[in-house]
């Protein structure tokens, strides 16, 4: 748990010691995701997020390209990642739906190009989402 909280949104850069690192555009789900890796198996996750600085182009960002094998893109539905983040900051640039749909485009390009695997969180349970994370990167790990 501790791993991943002292690893969330990028905050502490060295990734040697995860096991996953998800990557995604703001509210399309790493934290949680990460916290119930951790707590439920055992996961060292971290979260890396993908901000306009890293979407300008379809390549992963120099940090993260060490760690390849350990990554896991997930996306969401523009849609819905602007009704999240109405909620957090109403009629901002942030939540604009041309904002979010530009950034779920762009974050989809890379994990493409970059060949990382990636899931919707659209419709999908932090359980269902760490059972898919878990079964393709093969980091099964029995419950606490």
């Amino acid at each position: 748990m501790n791993f991943a909280l002292t690893h969330d949104d990028g905050i502490a850069l060295n990734y040697d010691e995860a096991d996953v690192i998800l990557v995604a555009v703001s509210r399309a789900g790493k934290t949680p995701t990460c916290v119930y890796l951790a707590l439920h198996y055992g996961v060292r996750a971290a979260n890396y997020p993908l901000t306009d600085q890293h979407l300008e182009t379809d390549r992963l960002p120099p940090r993260l390209r060490p760690y390849r094998r350990k990554l896991f893109g997930l996306t969401i539905d523009p849609e819905r990642l602007h009704q999240i983040r109405q909620e957090r900051r109403p009629n901002s640039g942030y939540a604009n739906l041309a904002t979010c749909k530009s950034e779920v485009a762009a974050a989809e390009a890379m994990f493409q190009v970059e060949r990382i695997p990636t899931l919707s969180t659209t419709n999908k349970s932090i359980e269902e989402i760490s059972s898919k994370v878990l079964s393709t990167l093969g980091l099964q790990r029995e419950m606490f």
